[in-house]
């Protein structure tokens, strides 16, 4: 679906995106993050063709960005992270007019506005966009890149400034999509998004693409894993005591399973034994502080 290589972006004298390899397969959900300036919305737009690489070969879609980047927009569905809408109009009056854009058959583009509209759930597609929370305009900006139905869909920031609940449907409605053939590639602040959703996560420092793989790949090679025992005594011992427990934790198999012998030879009582991993965003607090 992506192919880039050693792709490099320079404004001037300032290596923006610095020697990037990146491919990605088609249908799956990828995750770029880094830092503010890291070259994310960069990549984005390279990928999306409206930015072209200094150097480097770049193909989507197995064509080539630079030879053949109207073609490929055609397939694209591009959502940067600010998005004002035509706030004179009504939702479905905007997507209308982006439809005729496209170039689309009036009778399918209203069919195809209302099962947008319908799915993303925009029940007042009657009323002015100017009056729309901030969630329904996002909604609606996700609607415009999706009208003529494309195969890759790039998001700048999907749920920039949202509340939770409708975080978290766009996240669940982007799983759809996933479903349905589509391939998404994001940009999210919010860590915990990226590591619920995305197949393969992207990390980004002042150019340089550091890590590009799948969440349990990344955690067995920069995060920890740690085991909890959570048990009872009616003796003082000397452990961590927790609200009215003791706490035993270690990051080896063989020292837990020799507690749990310890606990079993004691007559104590096991209340939890449970195992934590390293989230996304300490991995990525790790990368950008070294």
């Amino acid at each position: 679906m992506i192919q880039l290589e050693n792709i490099f972006k320079r404004y001037n004298d300032t290596t923006v995106v610095e020697n990037l390899n990146l491919n990605i397969a088609a249908g799956e959900i990828v995750g770029i993050i880094g830092h503010n300036g890291a070259g994310k919305s960069t990549t984005l737009k390279m990928i999306a063709g409206l930015v072209e690489p200094t150097s480097g070969s770049a193909r989507v879609m197995g064509r080539d960005i630079r030879k053949d980047s109207v073609k490929i927009k055609q397939h694209i569905g591009f959502l940067p992270e600010e998005s004002p809408l035509y706030e004179a109009m009504t939702a479905r009056q905007y997507l209308l007019f982006f439809s005729e854009l496209y170039q689309m058959p009036r009778e399918k583009a209203l069919k195809r506005i209302e099962q947008l509209l319908d799915s993303l759930g925009l029940a007042e597609k009657d009323k002015l966009t100017g009056e729309f929370s901030k969630g329904m305009k996002r909604k609606t900006a996700i609607a415009r890149a999706l009208l003529h139905d494309p195969d890759l869909l790039i998001l700048d920031e999907p749920n920039s400034g949202l509340d939770p609940l409708t975080s978290f449907f766009i996240l669940h409605y982007l799983k759809t999509l996933k479903s349905e053939g589509k391939t998404i590639i994001l940009s999210a602040h919010n860590l915990f998004h990226v590591e619920s959703i995305c197949d393969r996560v992207g990390i980004i420092k002042n150019g340089k693409l550091l890590v590009f793989d799948t969440m349990e790949s990344i955690r067995a090679r920069l995060g920890k894993r740690e085991y909890q025992v959570i048990f009872n005594a009616d003796e003082k011992l000397d452990y961590e005591w927790v609200n009215g427990h003791y706490i035993f934790r270690a990051a080896e198999v063989e020292s837990i399973a020799a507690m749990l012998e310890t606990i079993s030879a004691n007559g104590w009582i096991l209340m939890d034994l449970s195992m934590k991993e390293s989230a996304l965003e300490e991995i990525y607090v790790k990368l950008m502080t070294n």
